[in-house]
């Protein structure tokens, strides 16, 4: 990890505020990074004080004056030169996203090819940000929409996604003229750091104006100082559903415009007419993957009870295969959780499991010189009723929960029965069960897929969630118009001005 630090020129005594290149200095209050993988240390990032939170606000205002007034396509240009950045460093970041958060390498890797795909995407929406022309009502008139740039962004991410979930907003956001400060979990700093020293290329290669690209560090309080602060017209949150009740609130208060990506409480429904090998490959890839620690991860599994038993017995058989060990070791199938306060979270939730359903699969802390952080748990598979309290809660950790159900109505009605609604799935060949998932009438969630699992997003799709997820939508489709304001226009080129109901002046 020591030559990847080097190559990614971060120092294990790491400034933690930035704008642009320029990088205040190591004082004061800190926090230290230790990796889930091994235990280890990986250095000290400072966090953003007052004084300094004011300066990179400054900053911004400042640089948005100018990056607003260059036109899209050239905006879409700076964010290609970091794509191609990102394509420079998509190892050593990879691995660093791998070894800070404790996803395996192949997922490290995805993580940051998300992040390149974003910006080509967003290369592309940089000539397309389009309004549309209205007929007018009156003669000589004429009509259209129009969109323009909010200001600051402020964007605040999870330690699940420490630099994909950034790169979805700040892409757009740049394109769309505004300029971005970026407040990362504090669980996972040095990739955040990691990301801004290699936008700082770009910028200098430039001689962009430094507030384009701004980064923060601490807590809640540096959270606080973001939600609540006018000059940040729109707040882009993901993290838990409690976290997003405080953020949209206080952004709320002052009129700002939120973004919010929170909880989700994903299932899969598997029919008699689904093809299992492809149901259990989906089940076990969106319930183990990142250790069970996404918004996206396949907590419940509804099976029809004429295949139950058969789903069931195929899954405890799969996940004796699973191998659980150093992220970076591609044998691996599932790393860490992200530190100690999740394990306890897990071993909570597998407390309740058993005074309210039967424990078909794992439970409990994996221990030895290969687990040596402490942070290593065993995948679990549970039978539990969905109206269990535990079941309608969020745990992030790879458990998974079974039920039944008779019929495909019963299904989505079980389906849609929790607070969260994110994405879902169904396994099926019917195209009668697939349309009546997909209807008005089906799944509640942002995201319903068929015969593929709840976990993952595609760069182009927007991605999102209802009810308790929050109703926020980022990366593809038309997410781009959150980041900006939306304006009508109206030209008179006649030589009149009627006015409404016929109104006239004698002047």
């Amino acid at each position: 990890m020591d030559e990847i630090m080097r190559k990614l020129n971060l120092e294990t005594l790491q400034p933690g505020t930035s704008t642009g290149t320029k990088w205040f200095p190591f004082d004061g209050k800190k926090t230290n990074s230790f990796s889930p993988v091994d235990g280890e240390k990986i250095g000290s990032v400072s966090f953003t004080s007052n004084e300094e939170y004011v300066s990179v606000i400054d900053s911004a205002n400042s640089a948005f004056k100018i990056w607003r007034a260059i036109p899209a396509p050239k905006r879409g240009e700076i964010v290609r030169q970091f794509g191609d950045e990102l394509r420079k460093n998509k190892d050593l970041l990879g691995k660093l996203v791998s070894y800070e958060m404790g996803k395996s390498y192949q997922e490290g890797l995805g993580e940051v090819q998300e992040m390149i795909d974003i910006c080509d995407f967003a290369v592309g929406l940089s000539r397309q940000l389009c309004g549309i022309t209205l007929h007018s009502e009156r003669p000589g008139h004429r009509m259209y929409e129009q969109y323009h740039p909010l200001g600051v962004v402020g964007i605040i991410s999870a330690f699940n996604f420490p630099v994909a979930v950034w790169a979805w907003n700040s892409a757009l956001a740049w394109v769309c003229g505004n300029v971005c400060v970026w407040k990362p979990s504090e669980k996972t700093p040095f990739c955040a750091v990691a990301c801004q020293k290699i936008m700082s290329v770009v910028l200098k290669k430039n001689k962009l104006p430094e507030g384009v690209c701004s980064l923060i560090n601490g807590g809640a309080e540096v959270g606080e100082w973001l939600t609540e602060d006018v000059r940040v017209p729109l707040i882009s949150a993901t993290g838990s559903t409690r976290m997003g009740r405080i953020v949209g609130s206080k952004v709320a208060q002052r009129f700002g415009k939120s973004i919010l990506e929170l909880g989700g409480n994903n299932a899969m429904i598997v029919t008699p007419k689904s093809n299992l090998n492809i149901a259990i490959t989906g089940i076990v890839f969106g319930a183990i993957g990142t250790a069970g620690q996404r918004c996206t991860t396949t907590r419940r599994v509804i099976i029809h009870e004429s295949i139950y038993n058969s789903v069931k017995e195929k899954l405890v058989a799969a996940y004796k295969q699973i191998n659980i060990g150093n992220p970076l070791d591609e044998k691996n199938h599932m790393g860490p959780l992200i530190d100690i306060d999740a394990v306890n979270a897990y071993l909570s939730a597998i407390k309740q499991i058993k005074s309210c359903g039967n424990i078909l699969v794992g439970g409990g802390v994996l221990d030895g010189e290969k687990y040596v952080s402490g942070c290593y748990v065993k995948p679990v598979i549970a039978e539990v009723s969905n109206d269990a309290k535990i079941v309608q809660t969020e745990t992030f950790a790879p458990i998974l929960y079974l039920m039944k159900y008779r019929d495909l109505d019963e299904a989505i009605l079980i389906q849609n029965n929790v607070p969260q609604g994110l994405s879902s799935a169904i396994m099926t060949s019917d195209l009668l069960e697939a349309e009546q998932f997909l209807s008005h009438s089906g799944s509640d969630c942002g995201i319903a897929n068929v015969n593929i699992g709840t976990s993952g997003a595609e760069i182009g799709g927007a991605f999102g969630g209802e009810k308790e997820t929050g109703g926020g939508r980022e990366s593809g489709s038309d997410a781009w118009k959150a980041y900006m304001r939306r304006q009508t226009n109206t030209i008179n080129y006649s030589r009149e001005l009627p006015l409404a109901q016929g109104i006239k002046f004698d002047f």
